[in-house]
């Protein structure tokens, strides 16, 4: 008996809820633009859209429907409103019902069946599977960033520029009447690997799909803008710091943990695309990713690349976990990258539940004035965890610091004759106050417990 139809039997036995099978409503979601300033993402109504998202990369392939939609609702409870997904994560990419995606491993024939009932068999495919988890986020506000095809499988020759452009066109005449879709073209990957597939991809789905946003989802520290900044299709930048420390980096840059200075080079560039760390150092992986006897990264070590990224002017973040990326669960075997708990668990580590915050903050002063600014800190900006980072808008500005180390403000960066500072902690969202002061001089402010890593607090400063 197939997995499917041992799972149809156990519903009749109320084994999985009746919610199951329902088709998901198709809510309507405002559709995602560039800012007029070009350094933002905006809904089409004008609204400021913090993209924070999630990577739930093995979605479509490992979770059933009722466990996809306890997932999404976790992430939605948790304030996530983007989820990375791959669409095909091989060519062989079978679902948890079985179902195949492709014909012969070809990304340009794909596997359709008449239909698409769930309680037959026959008639549901693996598309069908996409279509319902896709429309379930509409339905809670979460829009679906894909890649369409993970980036190994077209640099292992599996992918053709005929088959690319043809599966391009193809998939974005499937998704272009879904609002809640953005577009991941790479999905770990070099752009100068198959860079002509890449673009065939690209071009196809822009052609077809005017409607919503793409971008290039690169390999680890490594940037979009690399290869793509002048293609027409590229909306915005997407860069991945990857899940090395300082000393495992050993590439051309070597930025290292500094994932501020992609978002720097990002946003010196023309024509201004607006920027986004889309691949952090994710929450329980080992440091390095491969060796699982190194230390792993924690919820302050996530916490630290969100505020650095998005002081430094990115328009948003994602948030990783080792073990929610690959949906490991019971009967898995052997976790890739060291996973030591199952996704059901890890979704609730504290990192995920600290993300909201970061949104929160951003989202409670104007959104579209803010602007970078360093001139704030008169003091030393600090090198590697030492380093704060300061953001403003004309009557508020952001300093951050990872290790809680004190602070040199320069007075008169923001509107008024007076300010108020207050500290934000960004474990809990609370927030303290400190006093009103003169908006002139340099100010002293000494953050809450003793200098250590992960002692982490901003500094916000309002115009009285």
């Amino acid at each position: 008996m197939s997995l499917k139809k041992l799972l149809l039997f156990a519903a009749v036995f109320g084994l999985i809820t009746s919610c199951t099978n329902k088709v998901p409503e198709k809510k309507s979601m405002p559709l995602l633009k560039i800012s007029e300033n070009n350094c933002f993402i905006e809904t089409e109504d004008g609204d400021p859209f913090f993209w924070l998202g999630d990577t739930g990369w093995l979605l479509f392939t490992k979770l059933t429907r009722e466990d996809a939609e306890k997932y999404l609702n976790d992430r939605v409870e948790k304030g996530f409103n983007v989820i990375q997904i791959m669409v095909l994560h091989t060519l062989s990419a079978k679902n948890v019902y079985g179902d195949s995606a492709l014909i012969n491993k070809t990304v340009s024939n794909p596997l359709i069946t008449e239909g698409s009932a769930f309680e037959d068999s026959v008639a549901y495919d693996y598309w069908d599977h996409v279509d319902y988890i896709v429309d379930m986020a509409a339905n809670k506000g979460l829009y679906m960033a894909l890649v369409p095809v993970w980036g190994s499988n077209v640099k292992n020759g599996g992918v053709t520029v005929a088959e690319g452009a043809a599966y391009g066109k193809w998939l974005a005449n499937r998704y272009k009447n879904r609002q809640n879709i953005i577009w991941l073209n790479g999905g770990d990957i070099k752009g100068e690997d198959s860079i002509r597939v890449w673009k065939a991809i690209g071009e196809n789905i822009n052609r077809a799909d005017t409607s919503h946003l793409i971008t290039f989802h690169p390999r680890g520290r490594t940037t979009s803008s690399i290869w793509f900044q002048n293609e027409s299709w590229l909306d915005f930048n997407m860069f991945q710091s990857g899940h090395r420390r300082y000393d495992q980096d050993d590439t051309e840059w070597c930025f290292g943990e500094d994932n501020y200075k992609y978002v720097q080079h990002d946003l010196e560039l023309n024509p201004l695309k607006p920027t986004i760390d889309g691949e952090p150092s994710y929450e329980g992986i080992p440091q390095g990713l491969h060796d699982t006897l190194q230390p792993y990264w924690k919820d302050c070590d996530v916490r630290r690349y969100g505020y650095w990224s998005v002081f430094s002017g990115a328009f948003g973040y994602t948030y990783g976990h080792s073990s929610v990326m690959q949906f490991y669960k019971d009967g898995d075997g052997e976790p890739a990258y060291g996973a030591k708990r199952f996704w059901s668990i890890a979704k609730d580590d504290a990192g995920a539940s600290q993300m909201m915050y970061l949104k929160k903050l951003m989202l409670s002063r104007p959104f579209f004035d803010r602007v970078p600014d360093q001139t704030i800190i008169a003091g030393d900006n600090g090198e590697k965890y030492d380093y704060q980072v300061a953001t403003r808008g004309h009557n508020y500005a952001f300093v951050y610091t990872y290790n809680g180390r004190n602070m040199e403000i320069q007075g008169g960066k923001i509107e008024g004759n007076k300010i108020k500072a207050s500290w934000f902690n960004p474990r809990d969202g609370q927030i303290t106050m400190i006093g009103d002061f003169e908006n002139s001089g340099v100010l002293s402010f000494d953050p809450p417990g003793e200098i250590e890593n992960g002692n982490d607090w901003v500094l916000i400063l309002d115009t009285i």
